[in-house]
């Protein structure tokens, strides 16, 4: 997921996994410090701006509608899942579109790409779900978004954290720091603890784990360069590996 779905020390001089390789220290001195203030954002910083993102990648996508098969469908495949997430409302809906992908941010939104429906059965679907939601849940997606606000600043697209002036960006900058948050990669021990997230999530359902298993599996197949959640997504093989363990050792 460019995820969930996505998405996720100072921002702008890390990765999302908390690396230092991408300090770009021209930038962080350009933009005034402002890059390290993203560490602070509040509870409301985060709100506003996963508030803000949501709504312009859903204006620039194309949404399917209630109506739409694929709506239909995700609403069979969701029954059991959390219906809030970070203590928000979940808001499920599809993105008709080829890309293989889905994110989850803190306010609730989930977004599944209809290219990734496509490519996975219903108890692979509850799988990759549950693992965006468990990005959100675990704390990831507020460092991705804290990651891709320092970027932003850095770009000088944002000047400091606060309310009043997250607000008051503009649609082409919130996109532009809505895009970064898609695209923001996790750590493999993120990854991983997300993964097993996912899997404690359907053991508390009582659904197939066995999915989880098989949406790596087909993800592992996958060109990296044609899809997103391969990309941002690393070791699909190992984390596949990871879940036949846990289910070995589960029965």
């Amino acid at each position: 997921m460019r995820h969930l779905l996505i998405t996720i020390t100072a921002a702008a001089a890390l990765s999302a996994c908390g690396g230092m390789k991408n300090l770009d220290s021209n930038a962080l001195a350009g933009a005034g410090g402002s890059a390290f203030k993203a560490m602070s954002l509040s509870d409301g910083d985060v709100q506003a701006l996963a508030n803000q993102s949501c709504a312009e990648l859903d204006k620039s996508s194309k949404v399917a509608p209630a109506s739409d098969a694929y709506s239909k469908r995700l609403e069979r495949v969701r029954q059991g899942l959390p219906t809030t997430i970070g203590g928000q409302p979940a808001s499920y809906k599809v993105y008709l579109t080829k890309d293989v992908n889905a994110w989850a941010m803190g306010n609730g939104c989930i977004r599944v790409y209809s290219g990734l429906m496509d490519l996975m059965n219903d108890d692979e679907l509850r799988g990759i779900i549950g693992h965006e939601i468990g990005h959100v849940a675990l704390g990831h997606s507020k460092k991705a978004m804290q990651t891709a606000y320092a970027v932003s600043a850095a770009r000088g697209l944002a000047g400091a954290t606060g309310n009043a002036a997250i607000t008051q960006l503009s649609s082409s900058q919130i996109g532009d720091f809505a895009e970064k948050l898609v695209n923001a990669q996790f750590s493999q021990s993120q990854e991983t603890d997300s993964d097993n997230y996912a899997f404690d999530l359907l053991t508390a359902q009582k659904m197939k784990r066995e999915g989880l298993v098989t949406a790596f599996q087909k993800l592992a197949k996958l060109d990296g360069g044609k899809s997103s959640m391969l990309s941002s997504h690393p070791a699909s093989g190992d984390r596949a590996a990871n879940i036949q363990k846990r289910l070995a050792t589960s029965k």
